[in-house]
């Protein structure tokens, strides 16, 4: 059952995106396509009546779905759940779909993956063995949730900041690429999904990038102001992005 009436209908005048995960970030998108005349229907693992308070903020543009409807709504979807909810997704629920996918691998969260410990695959790459017929496109996992709104700008904005991406499939890095746009940054292309550990977690692109100030202390940091990025500093910190040794992550 969905929360304030049926999703929007594919093919529907207005842009729709689905989300996949209530949290922090996609909620954070969520805010952001709202107030960009794009649709969301959005979806949790708890269901549509645990979304009430968060459709009421956002407003007529928004509805609550189940997993499914969220999946299959609109254009793109953003999945942004965590690593170890992936394997419970319906099977073939994302086959064909673009989906712009916000995962890290923690540790602490998610248990010892070998997979990634070894760095026999990327984060992103594990999670296209268990999204069959995904496209994926890496994106939106490098900055913190609260930076979202702060740095998003208008395009052609002078202080416009950029997000890396990252996929194997040049059509959806291009639609992910126009949305994100809409959404208020500009994209800066890193590659594939085998050169996404660019801006994973201690790679030397992630979050920190975006501080005003790069020095605040880790446990000050989920309050602390955001600066623009822009484009070609970005490059530039992919360029010296450095991979982590992922089996030494704590956190």
């Amino acid at each position: 059952m969905a929360v304030r009436g049926e999703p929007p209908k594919q093919g529907a005048a207005m842009r729709t995106l689905g989300i996949i995960g209530s949290g922090n970030i996609g909620a954070a998108v969520a805010r952001l396509a709202v107030a960009a005349d794009i649709a969301v229907v959005i979806a949790n693992s708890r269901g549509p009546q645990s979304l009430t308070e968060l459709v009421d903020e956002l407003g007529t543009r928004a509805t609550a779905g189940t997993i499914e409807q969220a999946a299959r709504a609109g254009e793109e979807t953003l999945l942004s759940i965590p690593l170890t909810a992936y394997r419970s997704l319906p099977a073939d629920l994302l086959r064909g779909r673009t989906v712009l996918d916000t995962g890290n691998y923690y540790p602490h969260r998610d248990g010892r993956i070998a997979a990634l410990d070894s760095e026999e695959v990327t984060t992103t790459e594990l999670a296209r063995q268990l999204l069959p017929g995904a496209l994926l496109v890496k994106a939106f996992n490098n900055i913190l949730a609260h930076h979202i709104p702060q740095l998003a700008r208008p395009n052609g904005s002078p202080d416009r900041s950029a997000l890396p991406i990252a996929g194997d499939a040049p059509d959806a890095k291009a639609r992910a690429a126009e949305l994100i746009d809409r959404l208020g940054f500009d994209t800066v292309d890193a590659g594939t999904l085998d050169r996404s550990w660019r801006f994973e977690p201690e790679s030397g692109a992630y979050t920190h990038i975006y501080l005003a100030d790069p020095e605040v202390p880790a446990g000050h940091m989920l309050q602390a102001p955001a600066a623009p990025l822009p484009a070609d500093r970005l490059r530039a910190v992919l360029e010296t992005a450095h991979r982590a040794k992922v089996a030494d992550r704590t956190f």
